[in-house]
């Protein structure tokens, strides 16, 4: 009798310690580099996900390693680059929406990340919205990476 007691109080709280952890690591697509967002972001807003089945905001993780945020930090920040030079260069294309869905999903998936992803967020952001003239981008560049902002933060 007191083994089956003993596995049943096991597996309880094995039970209790799953639901109160999270997972740390950072989904191996998130991992790819610039191409897979690019990717990604090409399908916005449909299904603009990394390798088929994940969203650009699950690559922002609680406990996040070092590592991990660096390397698909550096990958962000270098599309977002990418984005913002096309962007300027072609403020009607499709650019500025794809810099909205980025900088929207990078927000919704730091929203519960106790402010770990700050740092990211703020350099996304400004690699995003960059001018070297310091001027305001056009209307229609405002418009479009305001939807795709919209469309990040919904679904990204």
């Amino acid at each position: 009798m007191r083994r089956p007691l003993t596995a049943l109080l096991l597996i309880a709280l094995a039970g209790l310690a799953a639901c109160g952890s999270e997972d740390p690591s950072t989904p191996a697509a998130c991992l790819q580099g610039p191409g897979a967002y690019r990717a990604a972001l090409g399908k916005a807003p449909g299904h603009a996900e990394l390798g088929g089945d994940t969203p650009i905001s699950d690559c922002l993780v609680q406990n996040q390693s070092a590592g991990e945020l660096a390397t698909a930090g550096a990958a962000l920040v270098r599309v977002a680059t990418g984005l913002n030079a096309e962007a300027r260069a072609h403020p009607a294309g499709r650019a500025p929406y794809e810099l909205g869905y980025l900088v929207g999903a990078l927000r919704r998936g730091a929203e519960d990340t106790a402010g770990v992803h700050a740092e990211l967020l703020r350099r996304v952001e400004s690699a995003a919205r960059f001018s070297p003239a310091g001027k305001p981008p056009p209307a229609s560049f405002r418009a479009a990476f305001g939807s795709g902002l919209r469309a990040g933060l919904e679904g990204g």
